[in-house]
């Protein structure tokens, strides 16, 4: 099987996109791919024609560049790798990280060349400036990718001069002829100048299951129904800021990738290497960032273009050890940080004194996003800002003779279901659902993590007073009733409560020690890794899991400590002595972990880690706390802005939710958690409300569903729409309130069935602000009109429920108190006494429900989307099995031959609130404050 490509020319032909190797030494050639402008079809191409040779192309050279392609609504954009910087090197095959991105349009071939001239420029600028720079300063080295130049192999004669040569880049290329130079119009060049400036500043970015890769035909079915949903007018606003977020997320310098080493796995469990298995099988699933973007080239079988993409971090130090004849103990007499001297000495050393760190941190793409709006765990078991951390010592020849040593440590969020608010500055951590569901998935978060590492030992950094102290309650009881019950497969996990702020209060950060001390016997029953000559000598059998609240800075000051101590052990199985912790000679450790800690915490909260000066130095001062302001105040901007369209954007690239998630997006300024899954807490809702609120034992439920009602009874639109329950019995209908945090019913109305006088089933625009908003096919619902009487009841929960039972004294259809014209009031008189058949009567009221969005923008785990019923179906079928009740009560009563039964309807099909209504009751500052929020937040 050919090995992966690692230089390319991709070509803007009539038809298509033309992606053409360039052979490589000792490699198999790979066929071509041609991706069609109208289908975005992968198909190989086997030769080219005189019009290719003449078309503008750009070259990776030296770069697989290939991430994936982004498909949304009907367009479609082949992500290529345009920059890449070598960051490490293990065993002999380098690490790069991912520095800049293209995104090559698949509409036309006017716009992909566009594209193309406008990436080309902007790589040769940036060439020019590294040039300046490396003339300006001779200590400063070049970046490897500055020419676009394989650092294996010199520069060509052609490539290093400017040319004469009239022919075009795809002409050398098809012509194995290896010219990489084409000149571009003045104009052209102006209008991708102007078009194309590089993004800078931060990406706002943020176990163990397989992902089944979908077939052709899945993609396609899939891809068919999301872009049905998605209007022409979502895509032109959001597509152009989610082409935007994709290049400033991929082109953060967070993904990483090798062409040779698996940086998925960690030592040991990486397993046997096959040429025949394609690099995209090897890896490991749960770090296998751009899996959803490349699917269309696996399930092609272009296996070649494939590269697995990882988030996280990768960084390495080289550090000399001097020991003394008579004396195990041992002084750290130099250390390399920059990449170039780390590689330097790897390529030359020979000293058996000589050691190598490479720290690698993988992020999982279970439960992936941005810090407050991926919080807790999820359904499966997946917690937030999930990461796993491998710490290798070897020596920096990288011997296979020499033993290899690997330490990992995990972090994620509490596994408990709980949020918190992004607008606050210091929110408190609200708990959400019951004792019961949040048990299942801790169970499962610890089920999962034990078979993947082993025993587990979990750190808590939170604190023990304050907002902080409940969930690290919650926690420490969940962790007591998992090992009372047996633990996971009688393995008991260990646990320690440690009050980060409380025990270093006053800057007193080296307090971390007082953990690491407590931590010494599980860390030395856990072990680590040890490899020699290919080998396993001694597995690591578990592993300690840390957490704060964000798992960022408190974490990180923890888990560089814990590996400081295991690497101490390590030196001492090499027979070396060292203090870290005291050794001033050991700062380029820190400023490893520190430069750890900053990538993640810039992938979760898009800035730097806290505390990072003392990571960095062993030392915290009032400097380092004034810092800490300042990335506190950038977070909480960043929370309450950029992070919402970042959140839906991350998921969509990952295929965990699907093209509709834009028109969710464009009505709400957010989007829904694709890990919580709505319609099983929907259904325990239905089921928790009727066992509540039915009180009568021979009362039957019929049917139960989840609808949207105005705030205030007896309108049909007052802001803001709750979701409610609306519960059908053979005796009467019930319209609960239900708080969705603590999975509690709030209040509830009980109407009897006997007291329904009509149905109105109908179209029901409640808002004109978004496109989906006003969509007359999904925006529907239901009013049911009934007069009061003594079967009816109402009650509220106020720890003991009020009752009012019987005809209510109040008016018929009160408006709302006086409120602003952004939460509008529309009572039945003014909304739908204008409809033919509706007789406005002061003794009659109304229960009005909105259907919810028949089809969720969550994608299925199969790849699929799951298809629900039509909001017109839906309300259609509530609308009759109400009817049915209610008539099959009256027949009960009156007996079929009464008059009023005899051909009795209900139902009638007729508009509760049309969409030229809905316009004209929306008033001009309820659209400026829609159009203010889509200015911040789209």
């Amino acid at each position: 099987m050919p090995g992966l490509v690692r230089k390319l020319v991709i070509l803007a032909a009539v038809d298509g996109l033309v992606l053409k190797p360039v052979a490589q030494r000792n490699q198999r050639e790979t066929q071509s791919l041609r991706i069609s402008y109208a289908s975005h079809k992968i198909t190989s191409q086997t030769s080219f024609s005189k019009e290719d040779a003449n078309i503008p192309s750009i070259d990776a050279h030296g770069i697989c560049p290939i991430a994936g392609l982004l498909s949304v609504a009907s367009s479609s954009y082949l992500i290529s790798i345009s920059r890449r910087k070598q960051v490490a090197q293990i065993r002999g095959s380098p690490i790069y990280v991912v520095t800049g991105v293209a995104l090559i349009p698949l509409t036309s071939q006017k716009d992909a060349k566009n594209a193309i001239a406008q990436a080309k420029l902007s790589l040769e600028a940036e060439s020019r400036e590294q040039t300046l720079e490396a003339s300006a300063d001779s200590d400063t080295s070049e970046d490897e990718d500055s020419h676009l130049t394989s650092p294996t192999e010199p520069k060509s004669p052609e490539t290093s001069a400017p040319t004469t040569k009239s022919s075009s880049v795809a002409e050398d290329v098809i012509g194995k002829r290896g010219q990489y130079e084409r000149e571009t119009s003045p104009s052209q060049k102006a209008e991708a100048a102007s078009a194309e400036k590089r993004d800078t500043g931060t990406a706002n970015v943020g176990d163990g299951m397989s992902r089944r890769i979908p077939t052709q035909a899945e993609r396609s079915s899939r891809d068919e129904a999301s872009n049905a949903s998605v209007t022409e007018s979502i895509t032109n606003t959001l597509l152009p800021k989610l082409i935007k977020t994709t290049r400033v997320l991929l082109a953060s310098q967070s993904f990483f990738f090798s062409y040779d080493y698996d940086i998925t796995r960690r030592m040991g469990s990486q397993g046997t290497k096959s040429k025949d298995v394609p690099l995209h099988r090897s890896v490991d699933p749960i770090f296998f960032w751009n899996h959803h973007l490349a699917t269309p080239f696996i399930a092609g079988s272009h296996h070649a273009y494939v590269l697995p993409l990882m988030q996280g971090f990768v960084g390495q130090r080289t550090f000399s050890i001097n020991v003394a004849a008579d004396d195990a103990g041992g002084v750290i007499s130099g250390a390399e940080e920059t990449f170039e001297d780390v590689l330097k000495t790897q390529e030359e050393s020979s000293e058996p004194t000589n050691f190598l760190i490479t720290l690698i941190s993988r992020r999982s793409t279970s439960r992936p996003g941005l810090r407050y709006l991926r919080r807790g765990v999820d359904d499966q078991g997946h917690t937030a800002n999930s990461v796993e951390t491998e710490q290798i010592l070897s020596k920096a020849s990288w011997n296979n003779q020499e033993n290899l040593y690997s330490f990992t440590s995990i972090r994620g969020s509490i596994p408990l279901f709980f949020s918190q608010s992004p607008y606050a500055f210091k929110p408190v951590p609200l708990l959400q659902h019951s004792s019961t569901v949040n048990h299942d998935a801790f169970r499962r978060h610890f089920a999962n993590a034990i078979k993947r590492y082993g025993a587990m030992y979990a750190v808590s950094l939170v604190d023990k007073t304050g907002g902080e102290a409940a969930i690290g309650e919650q926690y420490k009881m969940h962790i007591q009733q998992l090992n009372e019950e047996g633990g996971i497969s009688g393995t008991q996990i260990g646990f320690q409560w440690f009050d980060f702020h409380t025990i270093c209060r006053g800057m007193k950060f080296e307090n971390v020690k007082l953990l690491v001390d407590s931590l010494d016997s599980s860390l030395d029953r856990f072990g680590y890794t040890i490899e020699r000559g290919g080998k396993l000598l001694a597995k690591q059998v578990g592993v300690v899991r840390t957490n704060c609240m964000d798992c960022l800075d408190r974490t990180n000051v923890a888990q560089s400590a814990c590996a400081s101590k295991v690497l101490e052990k390590q030196l001492q199985h090499e027979g070396v002595e060292v203090d870290f912790a005291r050794d001033p000679t050991t700062q380029w450790f820190n400023t490893l972990w520190a430069d750890n800690g900053d990538a993640i915490s810039k992938q979760y909260s898009s800035t730097a880690a806290l505390k990072g000066d003392y990571t960095r130095t062993r030392k915290r001062n009032y400097r380092g706390a004034i810092n800490d302001l300042g990335l506190t105040l950038s977070r909480y901007y960043n929370n309450i802005v950029s992070d919402f369209f970042s959140q839906a954007a991350i998921d969509y690239l990952l295929g965990n939710i699907d093209a509709s998630v834009f028109d969710d997006f464009e009505a709400d300024m957010m989007s829904g958690d694709p890990g919580i899954s709505m319609g099983k807490i929907r259904a325990n809702a239905i089921e928790t409300s009727s066992k509540i609120v039915i009180a009568d034992q021979h009362e039957d439920l019929i049917s139960g569903w989840t609808m949207l009602s105005p705030q205030l009874p007896n309108t049909v639109r007052t802001w803001p729409f709750e979701e409610v329950i609306l519960l059908l019995t053979d005796a009467a209908l019930y319209s609960v309130r239900f708080d969705w945090n603590t999975e509690k019913v709030s209040s509830y109305e009980r109407v009897d069935l006997r007291s329904v006088t009509s149905i109105i089933c109908g179209i029901y625009v409640t808002s004109t602000l978004a496109v989906s908003q006003m969509d007359e096919q999904k925006n529907v619902g239901i009013v049911i009109r009934y007069k009061p009487g003594q079967g009816d009841v109402q009650k509220r929960n106020t720890r003991s429920l009020s009752t009012a039972v019987g005809k209510d004294e109040s008016p018929a259809f009160e408006k709302a108190p006086a409120s602003p014209s952004y939460l509008p009031t529309i009572g039945i008189e003014s909304a739908v006494s204008r409809i033919s058949g509706w007789n406005y009567r002061s003794d009659i009221k109304l229960l009005a429900f909105k259907a919810l969005l028949a089809r969720s923008s969550i994608a299925s785990a199969d790849g699929q989307d799951t298809q629900l019923v039509s909001g017109r179906e839906l309300v259609r079928t509530i609308g009759e099995s109400i009817e049915r009740a209610a008539l099959g009560v009256r027949v009960e009563l009156e007996g079929e031959k009464h008059p009023e039964n005899q051909g009795a309807r209900l139902v009638e099909e007729q508009d509760i609130i049309s969409l030229d209504e809905a316009k004209r009751s929306t008033g001009y500052l309820e659209q400026w404050s829609h159009s203010l929020k889509k200015f911040v937040w789209a």
